[in-house]
């Protein structure tokens, strides 16, 4: 089967994550597509494939004859889309011959403007794959499995050598929960690389630290008429806290390796408030000093309106996975040996985000992450074409052919 047919097969199926439930899979509509994937890799001949009770999809192609004892290597993406957007009823639109222009959607007249993603004028000619603007495409990540279980079948059907090749797709990726029950004791790889970034040349082993972190007010409430020196507004001590961090430390000031504390929810009144933040930073040194800025913010805040007024719970949510991947840089040489060999030049953007290969970096597995070729994810804009989708096969092909 070709990379287009399967990926237009998969973004058929309904398979949004849901970001306010505890279970995995936080959304039951993932086992849908995560027993066909199953289903295929036992067709295509696969040993040790399962589909488990947490929607994790396994698969081994066994070493072939004589390259038992070499590396065995890994191949994970994720089958979920974003939350952001709805990814129900996607109806993907196939533009052949792209002129590489702005594109219109049909369904909402929505723009794909050249100026906001300048890759496009490169894929003047190509088949380009958008959506009609209602859902998203689901390209995050339909694509990255779509390449895999691609570079399988042709690995099988030209008998190239090749070590033991195991296969993970993983649900509730884009709710930060990827890597929560990936059995790594199932899953035998020497390293692997997660097929989930965009431009189909790049290699990213940098990413952001990152954490969480609330902070519970708690007021005093009275009457107004008669607060004076009794009232304590934890909405107005929310504001304060707030208003203690440097403005230009956020996400809307910032890029490439520059880290940020990001307000994400606020809620409360007078007796009781919360502030929700995440806290970013590539830089190890410069994180753990923003975690400190942060408990100073709550000791500033204890001195002026009590001890028990505020509590700061800051929780570690993933770490750099350079951190891992520098010990172990054959891996990513592998992989820009395999760009160059297709024709493609290899590129290095440190991640403004985590990936299942962070945790699972850290977890034993050094997993550095590849693009997939598509551009625009977690709305209405996302796009791919199908030239980029079979370069990604050839590059994944040939890391195969590299680790035996």
């Amino acid at each position: 089967m070709k990379v287009e047919e399967r990926f237009l097969k998969y973004v058929s199926y309904w398979t949004t994550s849901s970001d306010d439930q505890e279970r995995i899979p936080s959304t039951e509509r993932q086992f849908d597509l995560g027993r066909e994937l199953a289903s295929e890799l036992t067709e295509l001949g696969l040993s040790k494939v399962k589909c488990d009770e947490h929607c994790y999809v396994y698969g081994l192609l066994p070493a072939t004859k004589g390259c038992e004892d070499k590396p065995s290597v890994g191949f994970i993406a994720h089958m979920d889309t974003a939350p952001d957007f709805s990814g129900k009823d996607v109806k993907p639109v196939v533009i052949p011959d792209y002129d590489g222009k702005d594109v219109t959607l049909q369904a909402t007249g929505d723009t794909i403007k050249v100026s906001d993603f300048p890759r496009l004028a490169a894929r003047k000619g190509q088949t380009l794959i958008v959506t009609d603007g209602s859902t998203l495409l689901g390209a995050d990540d339909k694509a990255g499995v779509a390449e895999i279980f691609t570079a399988i079948e042709q690995i099988i059907r030209q008998n190239i050598p090749h070590g033991d090749i195991w296969i993970g797709i993983t649900p509730d990726e884009e709710v930060g929960r990827g890597a929560d029950a990936f059995d790594l004791d199932y899953f035998k790889a020497d390293y692997a690389y997660t097929v989930d970034g965009d431009y189909e040349g790049e290699i990213c082993y940098e990413n952001f630290n990152a954490a969480s972190a609330v902070f519970d007010i708690q007021g005093v409430s009275v009457h107004p008429g008669t607060a004076k020196d009794i009232m304590v507004n934890a909405a107005s001590i929310a504001c304060e806290i707030q208003n203690m961090l440097p403005p230009l430390e956020v996400p809307e000031h910032t890029e490439e390796r520059q880290g940020f504390y990001h307000l994400i929810a606020i809620q409360g009144e007078t007796a009781s408030s919360k502030l929700h933040y995440i806290v970013r930073d590539h830089d190890a040194d410069c994180f753990e000093k923003r975690l400190d800025f942060l408990r100073g913010v709550e000791r500033k805040i204890k001195e002026k309106y009590g001890e028990d007024t505020v509590t700061l719970t800051i929780t570690e949510s993933y770490r750099n996975m350079l951190e891992i991947i520098k010990e172990h840089f054959h891996i990513v040489e592998k992989a820009e040996e395999a760009m160059k060999a297709v024709g493609v030049t290899p590129a290095s953007v440190p991640i403004r985000g985590g990936t299942d290969g962070a945790r699972l970096s850290f977890e034993g597995l050094p997993c550095p992450n590849l693009g997939t070729g598509g551009d625009g994810f977690h709305g209405p804009l996302e796009h791919i074409t199908v030239e980029a989708m079979e370069t990604v096969v050839k590059i994944l092909v040939e890391i195969a052919k590299r680790a035996a």
